[in-house]
């Protein structure tokens, strides 16, 4: 189709985004066309404007648009609890669920042999500096129950036991699972979690 070059450019980038493929963006390029005036056009402008000022929390390693994110910038939540998270989208997940009122430290990711992945390439080594300076009494590893997460949950814990109390998010059966459909890990993970009624 001739002149449309810019329109496929917009779509193979949408394609890009995680969750949408060439038709999907396609789509969803064609919806923001026929609503441009209430759609493309704000959105254009939105995504100028964090492209212009989203940056990386020297602290803590959110995302936000000053060099301290909203959270590492309140002093209430300066209370001495840290919860550690593999990446940004968890840190907004726990903040969703609204049951954490500490601060974050995001790792960037997970120790992993196969992919050169070592504690130097995550923010593991700031995470102990801060543990060492900020007065943190306790570190809440909250992350995900794969091999690579647990295994760096080992790593952090060892790095850590001598200086601060650890603890870690329950893993088990989640309320309003039914145990046929739960995987073997799911269920093996509940029962050694299990509890006195």
């Amino acid at each position: 189709m001739p002149g449309t070059d810019d329109i496929e450019a917009l779509i193979e980038q949408m394609a890009k985004l995680p969750g949408l493929g060439p038709r999907s963006a396609r789509r969803a390029v064609l919806h923001l066309i026929r609503k441009r005036a209430i759609l493309l056009a704000p959105l254009a402008r939105a995504m100028q404007t964090v492209a212009d000022t989203a940056r990386e929390c020297v602290n803590c390693g959110n995302v936000g648009t000053a060099d301290l994110c909203d959270i590492c910038a309140q002093d209430s939540r300066a209370n001495g609890e840290l919860c550690v998270v593999e990446d940004v989208a968890d840190l907004w997940a726990m903040e969703r669920a609204r049951v954490f009122k500490g601060r974050y430290h995001v790792l960037g990711g997970t120790l992993s042999a196969l992919d050169a992945i070592g504690p130097d390439e995550l923010r593991i080594p700031k995470l102990k500096e801060r543990v060492a300076t900020e007065n943190i009494r306790e570190v809440i590893l909250a992350l995900n129950a794969t091999i690579d997460g647990q295994t760096t949950a080992h790593y952090i814990a060892e790095q850590l036991e001598a200086h601060v109390r650890l603890s870690s998010l329950a893993q088990g059966v989640p309320i309003g699972g039914e145990l046929d459909y739960l995987d073997d890990g799911t269920i093996s993970a509940a029962m050694r979690a299990r509890k006195a009624l």
